[in-house]
C-alpha cells in the first residue's frame, strides 16, 4: 500500500512529448518539487542523475523507476509520467521507456525507500496494471490505478 498524499495530481503528467532520459528526469524531478518549496528540482535531478550513473532504473516492458534519497525530503514522494513516445533508457531488455514513476525519499528512510521500489516494481510486473497506465485517460484515472484516488 502506497503511504498517505504520496503522489497526487500535480504530480502527473500524461501524454508528454519528451525526447531523452535527461529530459525525462528532469520533468520528474519538476514534478517532485511540485507542492514541496523546500526541494528544489536541480538538487532532486541531480540525485535522480547519480542513481542512473550507478545502472539503469529501466525496469522493461517500457517502465523506469527513477528513486533517490534527499535530506530535504521530510516525507516519500511520487512522481508519474506517461510519453506520447517511448524514450531510449537503456533498460535491460533494450525496449524503449513510455511509463516513468520516480521516488523521492528521506535520507534516512532506508527501509520504506526498499519497501517503496519493492511495491512499486510489483505492481509495474503486472501487465493489466501498465496496460491501464497507458490508457488512463486523466491524473485521476493514474491515481486510481495506483488506489490512491
Amino acid at each position: 500500500m502506497l503511504p498517505p498524499d504520496f503522489i497526487n495530481e500535480h504530480r502527473i503528467g500524461r501524454g508528454l512529448e519528451i525526447a531523452s532520459k535527461k529530459r525525462l528526469l528532469e520533468t520528474l524531478a519538476r514534478l517532485l518539487a511540485t507542492d514541496h518549496p523546500q526541494l528544489k528540482p536541480d538538487l532532486i535531478f541531480e540525485r535522480l542523475l547519480e542513481r542512473e550513473r550507478l545502472g539503469s532504473t529501466g525496469l522493461g516492458h517500457g517502465i523506469a523507476l527513477p528513486h533517490a534519497r534527499v535530506k530535504e525530503a521530510t516525507q516519500s514522494l511520487g512522481a508519474f509520467v506517461s510519453l506520447a513516445r517511448g524514450v531510449d533508457y537503456d533498460a535491460a531488455d533494450g525496449e524503449p521507456v513510455d511509463l516513468a514513476f520516480a521516488l523521492l525519499v528521506p535520507e534516512t528512510a532506508t527501509e520504506e525507500h526498499l519497501q517503496l521500489l519493492a511495491e512499486l516494481a510489483g505492481r509495474f510486473n503486472d501487465p493489466a496494471v501498465r496496460q491501464q497506465l497507458r490508457q488512463a485517460g486523466s491524473a485521476a484515472a493514474v491515481l486510481r490505478v495506483f488506489g490512491v484516488a
